[in-house]
C-alpha cells in the first residue's frame, strides 16, 4: 500500500529558490526546508538571502545562499556551479511599473520585461538542461492573476505574467518526456515588498482586499502549500498548469453583491 504520508517528503532533493531574500521567495524556501528539501536560497540581495539560509538552518533545516542577477546569464551560470543535481526550481523574482501604457518609456518597458520574461527564460533554460538530462525535476514559476485580468497601470506587468504563463505551458510540453514538470503558480495580491507601497494607502488596500472572496490580502506562507505539492510527488502528475492562489479573486464578479 502507498504511503500516503511520504508524498510530501522532499528528504534528499535540492531546491533552488530565485528571489529568496523576501516575500513569497522567502516563504518558499522555508516551507520547502521544512519538509526536508535542501535549499539554496539565490537572490541579487545576497546578505538578505545568507540570512534567510541561517534562519532555515537554525531551525535545522539544510540550506545555504548564492548571489544571482537572472538578467546576466554569466551570473545564472556562476550561480548554478557547484551546485549539483537542483531537483526543484522555484522562480519569483518580478518588477512592475505602474504607469498608463501611452506613459510608460522605452527604457521602463525593457526593464520590466528583461527581469520578468527575459531573465526567468534565461533561468529555466539554465536550469532545465540538467533536469531533463536526469529525467526528472519539477519547475514552479510565479506568474499572477495579472495574468488573467487587468486594470489600469499594470499593461506591461500583465505582459509579462501573460508570457511566462504560455512559457510554461510550451517548456511543459516539450520537457514532459523527459520527466519534468513545469507548473506556474498565481497569487492575487500578497503583501510582500512588491506590493508595500500599496499598503500606504488604505483605500486602495481595502479595494483589492475587498475584491477576493476571502476579503483579505494573502500572507506569503499562504503560497507555501501549492509550492510544497507541486515540488514533490504529490503532484507528480501536474504539469502545464497555472494555480490560482487568489481567494477567489478571479472565481468571482465582484462588482456588485446582489441582495439574495
Amino acid at each position: 500500500m502507498l504511503d500516503y504520508r511520504s508524498m510530501f517528503n522532499l528528504s534528499g532533493r535540492t531546491a533552488l529558490v530565485v528571489g529568496a531574500a523576501s516575500g513569497i521567495g522567502e516563504a518558499s524556501a522555508q516551507g520547502l526546508a521544512a519538509f526536508g528539501a535542501r535549499v539554496v536560497a539565490a537572490d541579487l540581495n545576497l546578505a538578505q538571502a545568507e540570512q534567510v539560509a541561517a534562519g532555515i538552518v537554525a531551525q535545522g533545516g539544510q540550506a545555504q545562499a548564492v548571489a544571482v542577477d537572472i538578467r546576466d546569464s554569466a551570473s545564472i551560470a556562476a550561480a548554478l556551479e557547484g551546485l549539483g543535481a537542483v531537483d526543484v526550481l522555484v522562480s519569483t523574482p518580478s518588477i512592475n511599473v505602474r504607469k498608463p501604457m501611452l506613459e510608460i518609456s522605452d527604457d521602463e518597458f525593457d526593464r520590466v520585461i528583461n527581469l520578468n520574461l527575459k531573465g526567468t527564460f534565461m533561468l529555466l533554460k539554465a536550469v532545465a538542461r540538467g533536469m531533463a538530462a536526469r529525467g526528472r525535476g519539477s519547475i514552479i514559476v510565479f506568474s499572477s492573476i495579472r495574468a488573467e485580468v487587468v486594470e489600469p497601470g499594470q499593461g506591461v506587468y500583465a505582459a509579462t505574467k501573460a508570457g511566462l504563463r504560455q512559457m510554461v505551458r510550451a517548456l511543459a510540453a516539450e520537457l514532459g518526456p523527459s520527466g519534468v514538470r513545469v507548473n506556474a503558480v498565481a497569487p492575487g495580491v500578497v503583501e510582500t515588498p512588491l506590493t508595500a507601497p500599496i499598503k500606504g494607502k488604505p483605500d486602495w488596500y481595502q479595494a483589492y482586499a475587498n475584491k477576493s472572496i476571502l476579503r483579505r490580502w494573502a500572507q506569503p506562507s499562504e503560497m507555501v502549500g501549492t509550492v510544497v505539492l507541486l515540488a514533490s510527488e504529490a503532484g507528480s502528475y501536474m504539469t502545464g498548469g497555472i494555480y490560482f492562489v487568489d481567494g477567489g479573486w478571479t472565481a468571482a464578479d465582484g462588482r456588485f453583491s446582489p441582495p439574495l
